[in-house]
């Protein structure tokens, strides 16, 4: 059989810095209480804040809801975290 992978679309929706929806998202890597990492469809995904929690998590529809006070959202290459963490293996293994 052939194997497809269909494509999510990714959105955030942040309301009054307090909730959030993120929607796209294929995984979440770590969380704690001042920050959360998410695996998204347009990258690697950092919210940070204060009191950070997950309400709501659905792989199959690649949603997640956030709460808590967030401070910043930022975005990365996943190409480029994975450099980083080569270089360091590689650093780590000479």
């Amino acid at each position: 059989m052939e194997e497809r992978t269909v494509s999510k679309n990714h959105k955030l929706v942040i309301n009054n810095r307090k909730t959030s929806l993120v929607t796209g998202v294929n995984d979440v890597l770590s969380f704690d209480l001042n920050e959360i990492l998410l695996e998204t469809e347009q990258g690697m995904l950092m919210v940070k804040g204060s009191d950070l929690h997950v309400n709501r998590l659905s792989l199959e529809k690649g949603e997640v809801d956030l709460s808590g006070n967030i401070d910043s959202v930022a975005y990365s290459d996943m190409k480029a975290v994975g450099k980083q963490s080569e270089n360091l293996f590689s650093k780590l293994f000479r």
